[in-house]
């Protein structure tokens, strides 16, 4: 049985989160979000809701995000779990 602790994040915020680190790496290495959405294959539309947390992407959406960004799934993942100041 999986037993949900106070400190444990809803998706909402886990997706949040997951957007924002994307945005971020793909800002420090200089990526336009139009040109990352189009190396992918999306519309910048598709993108942006990636960004803000308003979809649940699909394990092979995250590779190839992390690909165009040069990172690892593991970097590509590792988001702040802990609570905002």
């Amino acid at each position: 049985m999986c037993v949900k602790n106070d400190n444990t994040m809803n998706e909402t915020e886990i997706l949040w989160r997951l957007g924002q680190k994307i945005k971020e790496i793909r800002e420090q290495k200089n990526i336009k979000q139009v040109d990352l959405a189009y190396a992918l294959g999306y519309d910048r539309s598709n993108m942006s809701r990636l960004e803000s947390g308003r979809v649940n992407p699909r394990f092979t959406t995250l590779i190839k995000v992390a690909n165009e960004l040069g990172v690892t799934i593991p970097e590509l993942m590792n988001i702040d779990y802990s609570e905002p100041e």
